[in-house]
């Protein structure tokens, strides 16, 4: 602990200029607990970030990481502490550039109450600060992990759009794989798959979707592709990856579902459900970790080359 708690002083005392920023920061911060949403949804509270945080409670959508990331977004920033320490530090004024665009989108959102906007709007404001007080390498050093609170927009009932679709190609595909490869007499009517005989009936519910395994997904590899790639499309490639590998993975889980209530009945559908999520993770981990590897090749990181020379 001593020897962390020194090297945080060296680096903290390295930092210049942290009065002007905190002076930026705090009333940008204000501004969005007094005047941030308009839309009084959960409850009547002119503060964005506790309607956020209703959000990301509640037990209807899927979204408690966003209380997770920025403690990701934090320790990513003190991993990179000896890169961001190197780079030149100065203010850079077109960041007010920047700043003002945060401040009209908030504007927008809290007009059309649309609190989605002024949550795009404070983090590009905070970003914005960064740039203005630390200049623009800063902002390039720190767009990783700063751009992690994308994983931070509460998307609400917007989840919809991703679940149904989610829904009905893993019911699908899982019919399709059980009769076609299986030889299990399944039918599906809509989300719901059961025999024609009525021993066995599932319903792929909306928490069933994989919109879980999605999400945690993609902020793995996100996290995983800026850490061990430079080349912009092996990190597009690993991040785009998740998504086939987790309807592949809920695919595994929900076939996996039907053959045991094929052999066992009814009874057997929870428990399986309970407990498939290991086949899920399992298929995943293996394939991403696999993808990691071939797009690693035989070159270490440090092999790679830096933003903006070739890497084919």
């Amino acid at each position: 602990m001593p020897a962390f708690q020194e090297e945080f002083a060296e680096h903290w005392n390295g930092l210049p200029d942290k009065r002007i920023f905190f002076g930026l920061l705090i009333p940008w911060l204000l501004l969005f607990h007094f005047l941030g949403n308009s839309t009084m949804g959960y409850r009547a509270t002119s503060s964005l970030f506790v309607a956020m945080a209703d959000v990301y409670n509640s037990t209807i959508y899927d979204e408690s990481h966003g209380f997770l990331i920025p403690f990701v977004v934090v320790y990513l920033f003190w991993w990179k502490r000896e890169e961001l320490a190197e780079v030149a530090k100065d203010l850079w004024t077109p960041a007010l550039a920047l700043l003002g665009a945060a401040v009209v989108l908030h504007g927008i959102g809290f007009v059309v109450q649309q609190a989605r906007i002024s949550v795009l709007a404070l983090f590009l404001g905070i970003f914005a600060i960064m740039g203005l007080v630390w200049g623009r390498a800063w902002l390039r050093a720190s767009f990783f992990p700063f751009v992690l609170f994308v994983f931070c927009m509460p998307l609400g009932s917007l989840t919809e759009n991703i679940t149904v679709p989610l829904r009905i190609i893993v019911t699908k595909i899982s019919v399709w794989v059980s009769v076609k490869a299986l030889n299990i007499g399944v039918v599906h009517d809509g989300t719901r798959i059961f025999d024609p005989s009525w021993d066995f009936h599932i319903d792929v519910a909306p928490a069933c979707s994989g919109i879980r395994s999605l999400t945690a997904l993609m902020i793995l590899t996100t996290i995983v592709s800026f850490c061990a790639y430079a080349a912009w499309w092996k990190r597009l490639t690993l991040i785009a990856a998740a998504i086939p590998v987790a309807i592949a993975g809920n695919v595994l889980r929900l076939t996996t579902v039907i053959i045991a209530a094929e052999a066992f009945g009814q009874k057997a559908v929870p428990v399986v459900h309970d407990h498939a999520w290991i086949l899920t993770w399992g298929l995943a981990l293996a394939c991403m970790g696999g993808l990691y590897s071939l797009l690693k090749g035989r070159s270490p990181k440090a092999a790679e080359p830096i933003e903006g020379e070739e890497d084919v």
